[in-house]
């Protein structure tokens, strides 16, 4: 095991995860970012997903990509070298590529190879108050990765019929990293996404996720909104695009719940 190189008290660390595509984890990541640094906050968001969708929904062309997520964890560059300002007033990021997914095979042989996306944030946070790291839609290295170096796990989970397997599986491996690489990651939340309070089945598998885990469930849903859906292809988070729309509302609610359980864990930030 590598010797404890983690990030000062100051910042928490977030892996947003769901081995499952298309559940708005990505959503989740830019627009939860967005209302934290509204709410004062100085937000990274750390982009390690070789899809880039974080980096394109957060105004950041692929031209500008020219030092990234990829470089950082194989430790080619340093971290301070890879943050890019966004539109967002105190909202950075750290753009992916896709050389991102060459990085597991390349890693498989390393030495600490689970440790090095820790390492490579030890000590170059600086004074950001919280890192939200978007991970691939797998549980493979890079997901393992970010787990290890994260704090807590947020679960963005769709409101559908098999939303609960995938959730079992992935609070299994968060165990697991757990009581092997990293014993302080916690769950901080699971955030329901595509909510449509005109399908019965969007109710049921709420109450369903409700009863399994109990607190755990943020009490502010995600519905499924048009304006989320398009503001990605305008480089902007949704509270950027439309601010009034209830997709933008809910992040800011999500926001709130967030901070409150920072503050509730002993992990008061500006806000």
């Amino acid at each position: 095991m590598s010797p404890d190189t983690g990030p000062g008290p100051a910042t928490r660390i977030i892996a947003i995860a769901n081995q499952k595509g298309g559940v708005g984890k990505t959503t989740t990541a830019i627009n939860l970012a967005t209302a934290l640094a509204a709410a004062g906050e100085k937000v990274l968001v750390l982009d390690f997903d070789p899809q880039g969708n974080a980096s394109t929904g957060l105004g950041i062309s692929r031209q500008a990509r020219t030092v990234t997520s990829y470089q950082v964890l194989l430790g080619e560059a340093k971290l301070s070298a890879a943050i890019v300002q966004t539109a967002v007033p105190r909202l950075s990021i750290v753009p992916a590529s896709v050389d991102l997914s060459g990085a597991e095979l390349e890693l498989v042989a390393a030495e600490h190879r689970e440790f090095r996306l820790r390492e490579a944030l030890a000590g170059g946070l600086g004074d950001f108050r919280y890192v939200l790291i978007d991970c691939p839609p797998s549980l493979g290295l890079l997901t393992l990765n970010a787990l290890v170096a994260a704090h807590a796990v947020l679960v963005p989970l769709q409101c559908e019929f098999y939303a609960l397997e995938g959730l079992s599986h992935l609070v299994r491996t968060i165990e697991r990293v757990r009581s092997k690489l990293n014993p302080a990651l916690e769950i901080q939340g699971v955030v329901l996404t595509m909510f449509d309070k005109r399908n019965n089945l969007s109710d049921l598998v709420a109450a369903d996720v409700r009863e399994h885990f109990g607190a755990k469930v943020y009490d502010t849903v995600i519905p499924r909104n048009v304006r989320i859906s398009e503001a990605p292809s305008h480089g902007k988070p949704v509270l950027l695009y439309d601010f009034r729309c209830p997709g933008s509302q809910a992040y800011v609610h999500l926001a709130g719940e967030v901070l409150r359980r920072e503050r509730a864990l002993g992990h008061s930030g500006a806000a």
